[in-house]
């Protein structure tokens, strides 16, 4: 029988790490007052970051009729949208996510707080396994992960319990340079039932979860594998969220969305703007104040107004956002107020 396309075409989630931080970042927070919504309406604020993400959750749908593991069809098709490869990769909603993640700039998060809630809730009602998988990258990083020493992978970790699966060639292959991760986790997730490709047996890890090296070994051929082990960190670095009930379908259902339009201009999307935007302008430093502060401005053109009193801006900061806004607002309505 001819291999699929689809099968032929590389997982790269499973080798989706990121150079290590080499700063502790801020936690993941912000998404648990966000409302449960259907996948269509979570991934709105992401249609000018997520190419076709319209399109692909049109397709993954089609795969979520039946959902299993009592979720349901959104909570489904929102883990199933993560395991979606695009092409390039680099399209990919779980590229473009985890490389969020993974930056220091936690306004980065804002647009993605819907799709956080739903997606983390999906995984919350999958119970939490104590197991061991695998993941591989095609390089070699024994110098970045040192026997006896902990760190955070902040995004999502695709994962495999069968490391058969990653000695096809599509994965990480039989030859080469490569390092193999031996994963010893306790908040495993088995998404298997829920990935668009069902037959990598994917584990997937949460963000923000802390490892320490326990091994690394040489095996010869250009493999080495590190052995790491799961550990709790001394503080929690993803939000937790409480379960709710199921959440009904919202497809032809209003409240919903008036609840989100109410959310993004009155209150609580606002007001997490609002805080974050102070924090970080009172952050900056002296170097290239003028292109991070357009920068920061263009991240939070979603927040209808800011308040970035005490922020310790200097007559420079000041013009440089007046001009800025100005700029904006005579073709767009981006920010109805800011404070100074």
């Amino acid at each position: 029988m001819a291999t699929s396309t689809l099968e032929k075409t590389p997982a790269r989630r499973f080798e989706d790490m990121g150079a290590l931080s080499k700063r502790m970042l801020a936690p993941i927070e912000g998404y648990k007052s966000m409302p449960l919504v259907s996948l269509e309406e979570a991934v709105k604020p992401l249609c000018h970051i997520v190419p076709n993400i319209e399109r692909n959750i049109f397709i993954v749908k089609q795969n979520c009729r039946e959902p299993k593991d009592g979720l349901t069809i959104d909570e489904s098709a929102s883990i199933m949208l993560y395991t979606f490869e695009s092409v390039p990769h680099e399209s990919s909603l779980y590229a473009i996510l985890n490389t969020t993640l993974r930056s220091e700039k936690r306004q980065k998060l804002l647009p993605w707080f819907l799709y956080l809630r739903l997606i983390i809730t999906a995984l919350g009602r999958l119970p939490s396994q104590h197991c061991f998988v695998f993941r591989g990258v095609r390089q070699d990083l024994r110098a970045d992960y040192r026997i006896n020493t902990s760190f955070i992978w902040w995004g999502f970790s695709s994962c495999t319990s069968s490391i058969g699966v990653l000695e096809c060639d599509q994965f990480l292959g039989r030859s080469g340079t490569r390092t193999l991760f031996q994963i010893e986790c306790d908040t495993g997730k088995d998404i298997k039932n829920h990935t668009f490709t069902q037959h990598e047996e994917e584990i997937l890890l949460l963000p923000a979860r802390e490892f320490v090296v326990k091994s690394c070994l040489n095996s010869g051929n250009e493999l080495c594998m590190i052995q790491i082990k799961e550990i709790e960190p001394k503080y929690t670095l993803l939000e937790p969220i409480s379960m709710p009930q199921p959440m009904k379908s919202y497809t032809n259902q209003a409240s919903p969305a008036r609840e989100i339009e109410q959310l993004l201009t009155q209150s609580k999307v606002k007001e997490l703007a609002k805080s974050i935007a102070l924090l970080y302008l009172a952050s900056l430093g002296p170097v290239d104040r003028e292109v991070q502060i357009k920068e920061f401005l263009s991240d939070t053109k979603c927040c209808p107004d800011l308040l970035l009193r005490n922020a310790n801006l200097t007559d420079e900061d000041m013009a440089t956002i007046t001009d800025t806004l100005s700029q904006w607002n005579q073709n767009t309505n981006s920010f109805q107020q800011c404070t100074l």
